[in-house]
């Protein structure tokens, strides 16, 4: 019988290592979680500038003695994943400062524990089992509902939802304002389709004042919308109308629907605009998916958000051949494509 040989050995071992690491994948963004519950980022927010000593983080966060240390593991775990940063000398008891992956914590908490939530992660459990299956999704095979009859039904869902789109939308937002405003040259009016309570709209009206910002989204959802007047809000439905207007944007909404689905919306979005001689477009800000970049770290999470559409919505994100063949059917046969917003590009349809 022969032996295995040494390189084949060190081969296993190495291929242990990497099944395990996909194992235990779950423990980094639940150790995430747990140390937001915690309220570790704003203590650490709140004393910047200053280094948090590990004993004087777990009197701030009022755990027993005996789970110091514990608390010393999770930090070094959420060190080492760069989340925080430990800035004690050798010897020195251990202290705490906020990276800018943490300092995103601060605000976009809603979006952490959205993405986290038991109804949200419990799908996956039946994933396996729902490729014999013809339900559309696991999480409908699991709810018996998709998520947006979730958040219709469930006035906390719904908040979750919305909150996590809300805070989501921000640094997208700041980016689109500041990196992109040539795109708004010339628009008077928008209409930001699937907008929700109207945290991206308002931030380009506050940028761009001279254009007249409505938000359409369902009635459930609109109906939590600040009513402070910088945005109009239309309770409506995208498949069968979308208001008036120079310009229509959609920001991260065609990824939930299937590709004929996405065509009915942009058809209905090509209606609500004027002629590409008039200025007329449509702003899709949404994200290609490019395999072959060198950022394998971003690729790597946009083929985790296509899962998650999957699992979700029964959604998918697209490469950009995908995307054109929806354009050329929705009556768009020019766009042009901005890439480099985090994860997503600005696409600009022209009737």
């Amino acid at each position: 019988m022969a032996h295995p040989t040494v390189d084949n050995v060190e081969e296993e071992l190495q291929a242990q290592v990497l099944v395990w690491n996909h194992i235990f994948q779950f423990i980094s963004s639940m150790s995430l979680k747990s140390a937001v519950e915690l309220g570790i980022p704003d203590i650490l927010h709140r004393n910047e500038g200053h280094p948090v000593y590990l004993s004087h983080l777990a009197s701030l966060i009022s755990i027993p003695p005996n789970r110091t240390d514990h608390l010393r593991r999770l930090m070094r775990m959420l060190v080492f994943t760069g989340c925080f940063a430990n800035v004690s000398k050798e010897g020195e008891e251990e202290k705490y400062v906020l990276t800018q992956v943490s300092r995103l914590l601060i605000k976009d908490a809603p979006f952490l524990f959205f993405m986290l939530d038991q109804v949200q992660q419990s799908p996956w459990q039946t994933l396996g089992e729902w490729f014999h299956s013809d339900v559309r999704t696991p999480f409908v095979k699991l709810h018996g509902v998709d998520i947006f009859e979730m958040a219709r039904l469930s006035e906390r869902h719904n908040r979750m939802l919305n909150e996590a789109m809300a805070c989501d939308s921000s640094i997208m937002a700041k980016a689109l304002v500041e990196k992109h405003h040539d795109a708004f040259v010339g628009v008077k009016s928008l209409i930001d389709v699937g907008g929700g309570t109207g945290s991206l709209a308002a931030m380009i009206a506050n940028a761009f004042p001279w254009i007249k910002c409505t938000v359409l989204d369902l009635p459930h959802v609109v109906a939590d919308a600040p009513k402070d007047g910088v945005v109009e809000f239309v309770g409506g439905d995208m498949f069968e109308y979308v208001p008036l207007a120079d310009a229509v944007l959609i920001r991260m909404v065609l990824h939930d629907w299937s590709d004929e689905d996405c065509v009915k919306i942009l058809k209905q979005c090509k209606k609500a605009i004027p002629s590409n001689e008039k200025g007329g477009k449509v702003m899709i800000l949404d994200m290609i998916v490019n395999s072959k970049t060198e950022n394998r770290k971003a690729t790597e999470t946009q083929l985790f958000l296509d899962m998650m559409m999957m699992v979700d919505v029964g959604g998918r994100e697209r490469e950009e051949n995908e995307w054109k063949k929806i354009f050329i059917e929705a009556g768009f046969p020019t766009y042009k494509a901005t890439h480099g917003i985090g994860l997503l590009s600005l696409i600009e349809l022209y009737p």
